[in-house]
């Protein structure tokens, strides 16, 4: 079974379907899927906002990007995998995730540690990886002071756990539901339902911020960039305008030494993906309501086995 969409819309257009198992082309891996990570990417993906990801894929298209399981066959160029791994990765491959089987290219797809359980190697493609890819865009040395514009998500938090385990200090805004998970990873909470946001955030770091990661966009992203010590030091994940405010998207490395960075992390202990529900197939679109409306906390996984 899969939850998909035969056009593109909004949360009408979800329906749930049956699809034949898929056959893995040269590059490709076809997994049994354990768990799929929830994330704003794909209610983007079925509203048409990203074609360049998936106006080539045939309808019906199943929602989601990433998943972990369990290799059921591989290309016949495929190597370092094989059947029987457990792996977790991106579906590159436009076959989407939540579903039961999937294909998730090759090269954006690793082994998952020992012990780490699915959902939380599942979590690691979209959300834990952006994280990585921004702290090393961004390269602050010990001591900087950082500046997450809406850390309460999946890649705010991470980003938080990130930033402290390099020794920096973090700065974040968010509402105020959020704010319990945000000091939890050791962030200094700015509450941006509140008056004078800028105000508060100046008087916090009254030399300004080393970096600037923003998860938002829009108004709010324009409202912290005069914050950055300089302009170049702010990266967004929320939108590509912020390279007309002399900034700069997150430079994205979907690939399996990054995965596997991550995940080494997790296992560590030094990354919590902060999974705040488990959905099973059956409720994920009740998931993906919740991430699409903006009020989402830490991390939404799907388990197949619910």
């Amino acid at each position: 079974m899969s939850l998909g969409y035969r056009s593109f819309g909004g949360a009408e257009v979800q329906e749930y379907f049956d699809r034949p198992t898929p056959a893995p082309g040269p590059t490709e891996v076809l997994i049994r899927v354990a768990s799929a990570g929830v994330n704003p990417l794909d209610h983007l993906l079925r509203s048409g906002h990203v074609p360049a990801l998936n106006s080539h894929v045939p309808f019906p298209q199943v929602l989601g990007m990433e998943a972990a399981g369990t290799v059921l066959a591989v290309g016949t160029a495929v190597e370092g995998l094989t059947v029987g791994y457990r792996v977790f990765g991106f579906a590159l491959t436009g076959a989407g995730t939540y579903s039961t089987t999937t294909l998730l290219l090759a090269e954006a797809t690793a082994r998952t540690p020992e012990g780490l359980p699915d959902t939380w190697a599942a979590t690691i493609p979209v959300a834990n990886t952006t994280a990585l890819d921004a702290l090393d865009q961004l390269a602050l040395p010990a001591g900087s002071v950082l500046l997450l514009n809406g850390v309460g998500g999946g890649v705010g938090l991470a980003t938080a756990q990130l930033a402290r385990d390099r020794g920096l200090t973090v700065v974040g805004t968010g509402s105020s539901g959020k704010r319990e998970l945000a000091t939890a990873a050791g962030v200094t909470f700015i509450d941006y339902t509140a008056a004078d946001v800028v105000g508060r955030l100046r008087a916090v770091a009254p030399d300004g911020f080393d970096g600037v990661i923003d998860m938002v966009g829009g108004e709010s992203l324009r409202a912290v960039v005069p914050l950055a010590v300089k302009p170049d030091a702010v990266l967004s994940v929320g939108g590509p305008s912020v390279a007309d405010l002399g900034g700069a998207p997150v430079a994205r490395r979907l690939d399996r030494a990054t995965l596997g960075r991550v995940a080494e992390l997790m296992a560590a202990g030094r990354l919590d993906p902060n999974i705040t529900g488990v959905h099973s197939l059956e409720t994920a679109g009740e998931a993906l309501a919740l991430v699409e409306s903006g009020h989402a906390l830490g991390k939404l996984v799907i388990d197949m086995q619910l």
